[in-house]
């Protein structure tokens, strides 16, 4: 009969916070952290922005941006790009972003914070939130093929995996392998 507490494996061990590995590990949490804060509040004062703006200042500073390499090189692709999509930029469209990015960037936030507050409840739920928005970013990048989206989706699943190792680390959970009959 196999014991219902698992004995600690090479990898376990290897892991381990007192390790060299299981110290840089929990450094890289922190530091995904600090990025994943950084990114959420800029997100979120975009949606405000994006909320708070009138319709016509979406185009009226992809006009800006774009004046001067425009008067210099009137068929610059990226420029042309910014200012055509800027020109179909529907007050619809300034809306949904604006809710979208303000309520992703405040729920990552929130979950940011009570990871680095070690509430225990947290890791679940930034694993579970996490694992919507990659399904979510894959989703969107099988329609457009962009590159960011798939990095963005890999930045997340390795937040992922860190939050797991630190939730086994700081609440002591112990990984059971395999019964064996």
């Amino acid at each position: 009969m196999c014991s219902p507490i698992a004995a600690p494996t090479d990898t376990m061990r290897l892991l381990a916070p007192d390790t060299r590995l299981g110290r840089f590990l929990h450094w890289v949490f922190e530091a995904s952290l600090m990025l994943k804060a950084l990114f959420a509040a800029a997100e979120t004062l975009s949606g405000l922005a994006l909320l708070g703006l009138p319709g016509s200042a979406v185009l009226r500073v992809a006009q800006w941006l774009t004046q001067h390499e425009l008067a210099e090189y009137p068929k610059d692709a990226i420029a042309n790009a910014l200012l055509h999509a800027a020109q179909h930029f529907s007050i619809e469209t300034q809306s949904f972003y604006g809710f979208y990015f303000t309520s992703h960037g405040a729920l990552k936030l929130i979950v940011v914070i009570l990871l680095m507050r070690g509430v225990l409840w947290a890791y679940p739920g930034a694993i579970v939130l996490l694992t919507a928005f990659v399904t979510y970013q894959l989703y969107l990048w099988s329609l457009h093929h962009a590159v960011s989206m798939l990095l963005l989706t890999v930045l997340d699943l390795v937040v992922i995996a860190l939050t797991l190792r630190e939730w086994y680390v700081r609440h002591g959970f112990v990984i059971r392998p395999p019964r064996q009959e």
